[in-house]
């Protein structure tokens, strides 16, 4: 719908290359690459470090022993410090009570600091009201970045070595050519041509 727009406003016209970049930009800059990546580290959290899994309880990302206390944690994992709505507030509220429910029904010890929602990076000064909203309202931790890393593999100086290793193969990532290459494609459809106002590259 705003195809047209966008391409004009990123390149001053609407040619059928503007509206193929408008229409690809986002998805390589945005969301996507942004969701292939927390799934990415949610897989890299679970099967590669020790004492670390999946769960099959609904509601929760992975489960690991806390190195600082030595309890088991029932975690959700989130990308970033900005990454949740109101509404994701409120349902992992829910699945936390839905937990500790089940865990009194079985005669589980589950804890309150059991319950926890982990963000992958960041800090606590930069997280969102909805972040602050679990932390405050519900009372269930929030493990932000190097807290996150150093509670769940014990090393303090976890979290600055990833970082720097991510930086490394980032360096190493050059999507250019695919980018160009799938614009040009998307640009010779009828389809964008049609949504095109000039014709002139």
């Amino acid at each position: 719908f705003l195809a047209t727009y966008l391409a004009a406003y990123l390149e001053g016209k609407a040619t059928p290359n503007a509206v193929a970049k408008a229409l690809i930009y986002p998805r390589v800059l945005g969301t996507s690459i942004t969701t292939s990546f927390g799934t990415g580290m949610q897989k890299f959290v679970s099967k590669v470090l020790k004492d670390t899994y999946g769960s099959a309880v609904p509601g929760i990302d992975i489960e690991f022993i806390d190195q600082v206390d030595k309890r088991k944690k029932y975690c959700q994992v989130k990308l970033g410090p900005n990454t949740i709505n109101k509404d994701d507030v409120t349902t992992i509220s829910n699945h936390f009570t839905g937990i500790k429910n089940l865990a009194k029904t079985n005669s589980l010890e589950i804890g309150l600091n059991d319950l926890v929602v982990a963000i992958i990076y960041g800090t606590e000064d930069q997280i969102s009201g909805h972040y602050q909203a679990i932390r405050d309202k519900y009372h269930y931790p929030l493990y932000v970045g190097k807290v996150f890393w150093h509670r769940l593999t014990g090393d303090v100086n976890f979290y600055d070595e990833l970082v720097k290793a991510i930086a490394t193969v980032a360096l190493d990532a050059n999507g250019k050519t695919l980018i160009e290459d799938t614009i040009n494609a998307l640009s010779s459809t009828d389809t964008v041509k049609n949504l095109a106002t000039a014709k002139d590259e």
